[in-house]
């Protein structure tokens, strides 16, 4: 961020380089002028001669009372050029002039941090937190940031308790700013601290709520409609509304009937060795050329030697890596392509990059396979889904139009599979019952650590095993084990190791336990590919219902129970009669390639027809409108159920609950209609 001021006086008479030295050099360079004129130089593309003005200008008039802004905008222009060290000498001069500049020791600790002396960042921010226990407005940010910075790195350290302690304090300090609660509450997830959100005097619960990212909530509540609502307020707060003025909408090419291909962009930071790298590898290969024309945006981090996107590159008839492009230019490029229909595969994922979807670059927008659930956007106009998942009335639940593909889960039929160890090699006893969930700590609630607890305590013998969160968690699970009656030797915890070694110990499990309400995706699949069965019941939200989609493609309904109780009793009772496993065992090897959730094949042929049924509707002017009708009332009441934060309930008595709150708000100010719960029929017979 550069110092400026809107009031420099005219500069007309200084057009010369050579001029502006001499003026500098001289003292007769006001600072308003100087600002101005470095300034323009910077944005002509001229950063060398902006940063020899600064460096000159700070040589001869180092009496000015304003010098450590000078010395800032020149550590600004520094960066700019690359020279990181000549930027931390400059920012050292600023603070030794101005040591309270909160912005100077924001972006010294950066400039530590991308140096990778991540110690000298965290101390550099630590010392500005520390110097600033009174407030005024600038400062009270300041610290603000530091202590968001301080958590951010820390929690990329792997110091999860550290970073979460810091985060604490940047949310007591400005609850409203959501961003050091949403990193927080996640942070909370992955270490199986429960209660995951617990409000103070200066954060309220509502404000934790508030600050909880669409995929974190996922793990916390099965709410389909507060999960919509809220991605539709994040989607406002992430994105906005950029500027678009510049931006004309692509046309629609009709190409219905006419022989000409499909143009498809696939937009991810995924397209690598990743789950969803791993599910769509083999999609792009199947895809018919003849039909479909592929375009691949890859806007992650550069990969080196990995085998997916080697792949993936050749299955696709044009790679583009985005990365480094801003939204607009990224957008422009795919508007370039002429790409029909265009996919987004993060959704509100780690670098997702919705802001190009917000400039509508292709006709068509889709969500599809990295995000499990709604958009909750102006300009996503379909998701593909299943009708496990989206099951015939759940499609209130989501903002686009839901189309269907045979399972929701795609996966590599190709995928390298290592030797299979023995159990002793993988710390497994060998005679007992093994319970197992290769699922990330943050789907681990307490209520479904208890039920684990239940089927452990009933079955005696057995153990469970987990895929490690670090030392520190996975000692607090088996402290919770012990409170719970059982023996925390009895958790064993399996190190993360390469993909292809991972999926050859899978099997050697007897049932992996699924979590709730944020099922297995991809591990899911995993396990049944290795003939491992998955016990799951489903939810009403997406991520609720994704295992029990898995778990039914792959034909074993044997393993799809209907709630909680069921869960915990058919566990128990597969651990006391093992044999039973042995039939489920079977039919999963017998199916295995004539199963619905390896047919990749046809899965691909009837995501080909989705899209093509997108394009007609294109070419109608049919192409849908989000519903995003009522969705900040639905926030409204959704942060007031998900505060009791109910586990499982029947969809009946959910749906009530909205009425009832609905009903309510209606007689104080009547509500407008919408296609979920308050529809028109319903509203008429309050």
């Amino acid at each position: 961020m550069l110092m400026t001021n809107n009031n420099s006086s005219n500069t007309g008479s200084l057009p010369s380089f050579a001029g502006i030295l001499e003026l500098a050099r001289m003292q007769r360079l006001p600072l308003t002028d100087l600002f101005s004129l470095a300034e323009s130089r910077s944005a002509a593309g001229l950063r060398a001669e902006a940063a020899e003005i600064y460096k000159v200008w700070i040589a001869f008039n180092e009496a000015n009372p304003l010098l450590h802004l000078v010395y800032f905008n020149y550590s600004v222009t520094l960066r700019q050029l690359g020279d990181i060290a000549g930027s931390i000498h400059a920012l050292r001069a600023c603070l030794k002039l101005d040591p309270r500049f909160g912005q100077a020791h924001i972006n010294l600790g950066r400039a530590f941090e991308d140096s990778g002396l991540a110690t000298h960042a965290i101390q550099q921010w630590r010392s500005f937190v520390e110097m600033t226990s009174e407030s005024t407005a600038d400062r009270v940010m300041h610290r603000l940031m530091a202590l968001q910075h301080i958590g951010r790195v820390m929690e990329n350290a792997g110091l999860l308790d550290e970073a979460e302690t810091a985060l604490r304090q940047a949310i007591e300090l400005r609850p409203d700013k959501t961003e050091a609660g949403q990193h927080w509450s996640a942070l909370r997830q992955r270490q199986c601290k429960w209660p995951i959100l617990v409000p103070s005097d200066h954060a309220p619960m509502r404000a934790l709520i508030d600050s909880m990212s669409p995929l974190a909530l996922g793990c916390y509540s099965d709410d389909p409609l507060f999960q919509l609502a809220r991605a539709y307020r994040y989607n406002k707060s992430f994105v906005g509304r950029p500027d678009t003025s510049g931006f004309s909408r692509k046309v629609v090419k009709h190409k219905s009937g006419t022989g000409q291909r499909l143009r498809v962009g696939y937009v991810s930071s995924d397209l690598r060795d990743h789950a969803v790298g791993f599910a769509l590898r083999e999609v792009l290969e199947l895809h018919d050329k003849s039909s479909v024309e592929i375009y691949a945006y890859y806007c992650g981090d550069p990969v080196a030697n990995d085998a997916t996107q080697t792949r993936m590159k050749n299955a696709a008839d044009c790679w583009r890596d985005i990365a480094t492009l801003s939204d607009e230019e990224a957008a422009r490029q795919i508007a370039t392509d002429d790409v029909d229909i265009l996919i987004d595969v993060n959704g509100y994922t780690k670098h997702a990059r919705t802001k190009i979807f917000a400039y509508r670059p292709a006709p068509v927008i889709v969500n599809f396979c990295g995000y499990p659930g709604s958009m909750g956007s102006p300009f996503h106009q379909y998701m593909i889904a299943d009708e496990r998942i989206v099951p015939p009335g759940n499609e209130i639940y989501y903002s686009e139009k839901v189309l269907t593909i045979p399972c929701s889960q795609p996966l590599d039929r190709k995928r390298v599979i290592a030797e299979r160890p023995s159990r002793a090699e993988a710390g497994l006893p060998e005679e007992a019952f093994v319970f197992a969930c290769f699922n990330g700590m943050q789907k681990i609630t307490e209520a479904t650590f208890a039920q684990w607890m239940a089927i452990l305590n009933a079955t005696p013998g057995s153990v469970l095993w987990l895929l490690t969160g670090s030392e520190p968690v996975d000692q607090r699970l088996r402290q919770l084990a012990e409170k719970a009656g059982v023996a925390p030797e009895r958790l064993i915890f399996a190190e993360k190791t390469p993909n292809a070694k991972h999926l050859a110990r899978i099997a050697l499990a007897d049932l992996f336990l699924d979590t709730f309400p944020y099922g297995a995706h991809s591990t899911a699949a995993d396990a049944l590919t290795m003939g491992l069965p998955v016990l799951t019941y489903p939810g009403k939200s997406f991520a609720a219902r994704f295992c029990h989609s898995i778990v039914a493609a792959a034909g074993v309904p044997e393993l799809l129970c209907d709630g909680p109780e069921h869960y915990v009793e058919r566990a128990i009772g597969f651990a006391k009669a093992p044999e039973s496993l042995k039939t489920i065992r079977d039919s999963l090897q017998a199916g295995r390639e004539t199963s619905v959730l390896r047919d990749i094949p046809a899965l691909t042929r009837r995501l080909e027809e989705v899209f093509w049924q997108m394009q007609a509707e294109s070419e109608r002017g049919e192409t849908p409108v989000p519903d995003l009708r009522n969705l900040d009332l639905y926030y409204e009441i959704g942060t007031e159920l998900v505060q009791s934060n109910i586990v499982f309930v029947d969809d009946q008595i959910y749906r009530q609950r909205y009425l009832e709150k609905l009903a309510a708000w209606d007689d104080y100010a009547s509500i407008p209609h919408d296609n979920r719960l308050w529809t028109e029929a319903v509203a008429s017979k309050k």
